[in-house]
């Protein structure tokens, strides 16, 4: 459902954007268990969204890091 995905995206980008300023990690489960009190379909596509997200964000700190190391050459990557 469109709808339910753009909204959990949205809802997402905000709750991950707060975990990153506060460390307060506990409010996914809240906003999940809240968003399941009411409509499941949300809840999953919640829940999907702030793991996929995440997922991307730590790729593209690692990313960052490794093009850092290359340029500074301190990289033990084969090749």
């Amino acid at each position: 459902m469109a709808l339910a995905d753009d909204l959990a995206d949205k809802l997402a980008a905000r709750v991950i954007a707060h975990v990153e300023k506060t460390g307060d990690n506990d409010i996914i489960r809240l906003m999940s268990q809240s968003l399941g009190d009411s409509s499941q379909t949300l809840q999953e596509a919640f829940v999907t969204s702030v793991r996929v997200q995440q997922a991307a964000i730590r790729a593209d700190r690692m990313l960052k890091q490794r093009i850092e190391e290359y340029a500074a050459g301190t990289s033990d990557a084969d090749g």
